[in-house]
């Protein structure tokens, strides 16, 4: 069981913590060992839904209003559990708010705030916790703060930008999808009735959508069933380590996706390494974390050659550019980075300009995606127009003789 307890030092200093034990004797008996005099002790109730694997995701936006805040309140003086225990009750998300308060009571236990949230790792991404283990050290936290929430920031500027790109496509998809279920399922059955009740013989291709239509309307349950089945198994094929390596194989090779991808990777990469770099953090400590920053298996891979390179006493640069990944111009850039002993500063110039290129990538991307989604929808809206029109037709010829 958890309790929550209350004391005075011998100087008159109030102490407040939680602490487990098997009854509020042994916390007092605690407090008496440390020659603190107890006020009160209560049990603690765990939080009831502590599961929290259902609550809403932790995005870069809560990450990067957690840092600032952090970071404000810090600098002003503010005392690190007392900066905690703010955050944990005023942050929305659920998820982090409940992760805080974890740290917070940690934290108050004796432990750092970098192993506090090493407890919560599933919450913390692995890059925070490495940032704030290095501002301990180096002691300027409110400056690794400060720099985490300028990157979290960044980072979902870009996400923000790719999501706001793809709503045109995703909503014409769907436009798409429904124009044509209501022409081969509504429209289509009642227009051919009236030439199937004169004994007309259909077209082929009117046939074809015809049976297309019966089938949708007497067995769009199995439809509906065909189409959970396959996503459920490329769900499940992806989180294999052969599924993975494939799909994250396809980002960086299919040709219309190929070079937006690589771009989001090199900006990623580049901020990241730079972020760490700069507080100070071992160069291979700081590929393991940028590693999963990524979040590519391939990549992933070519990464682990990259450490193993680099403990030979290969340089970064060289490195780097055997992975064939990056562009030659971030393979320079990080070789007069070694040179000028400035790697962090160059390479966080360069992730400012991946973040421009990005966005220019993203731009011909979807002016690429959208005419071709136009040409696909034309195309089969007016095969099932024609396939409709042509017994019109046959009926009109069919008069004339």
């Amino acid at each position: 069981m958890w309790f929550k307890y209350r004391a005075v030092s011998k100087t008159g200093q109030p102490i407040e913590g939680v602490y487990e034990a098997e009854s509020s004797n042994d916390v007092v008996a605690m407090l008496k060992d440390k020659k603190y005099y107890p006020v009160s002790v209560e049990e603690k109730k765990v939080n009831e839904n502590r599961n929290i694997s259902f609550s809403k995701k932790i995005s870069k936006k809560d990450m990067g209003v957690f840092c600032r805040q952090f970071y404000t309140m810090f600098n002003s003086g503010i005392s690190i559990v007392k900066c905690l225990d703010i955050l944990s009750i005023q942050t929305e998300n659920k998820k982090l708010r409940l992760g805080l308060n974890s740290v917070c009571e940690n934290v108050q236990e004796g432990l750092s705030i970098s192993e506090a949230m090493k407890k919560e790792e599933k919450i913390f991404p692995s890059l925070l916790i490495n940032m704030v283990e290095a501002g301990e050290v180096s002691g300027n936290l409110d400056t690794i703060m400060e720099r985490m929430a300028s990157h979290y920031e960044k980072e979902n500027k870009i996400e923000n930008k790719i999501k706001n790109a793809f709503i045109y496509p995703a909503i014409l998809s769907i436009v798409t999808i429904g124009v044509v279920i209501f022409l081969i399922v509504v429209v289509m059955p009642t227009f051919i009735g009236m030439f199937e009740s004169n004994g007309a013989l259909l077209p082929l291709p009117t046939r074809i959508l015809l049976s297309i239509s019966n089938s949708i309307k007497n067995f769009w349950y199995l439809y509906i069933l065909i189409i959970g089945l396959v996503v459920g198994s490329l769900n499940a094929y992806k989180k294999t380590v052969s599924g993975k390596l494939f799909f994250d194989g396809l980002k960086i090779r299919l040709p219309i996706i190929k070079d937006f991808n690589i771009k989001v990777i090199t900006s990623r990469f580049a901020r990241t390494l730079s972020t760490l770099m700069f507080s100070g953090i071992p160069l291979i400590q700081s590929l393991d974390v940028v590693e999963k920053v990524l979040e590519n298996s391939v990549i992933s891979d070519k990464f682990e050659i990259v450490k193993e390179n680099i403990k030979k006493g290969i340089p970064l640069s060289q490195t780097i550019d055997d992975t064939n990944i990056f562009s030659p111009m971030v393979v320079s850039m990080i070789k007069v980075g070694e040179e000028s002993g400035s790697i962090d500063e160059i390479l966080d110039k360069t992730a400012d300009f991946y973040d421009e290129e990005v966005e220019t990538s993203l731009q011909r991307m979807t002016t690429m995606l959208e005419p071709l989604l136009i040409v696909f929808m034309a195309l089969i809206v007016g095969f099932i127009v024609i396939a409709m029109a042509m017994p019109m037709f046959d009926m009109v010829n069919t008069i004339k003789m």
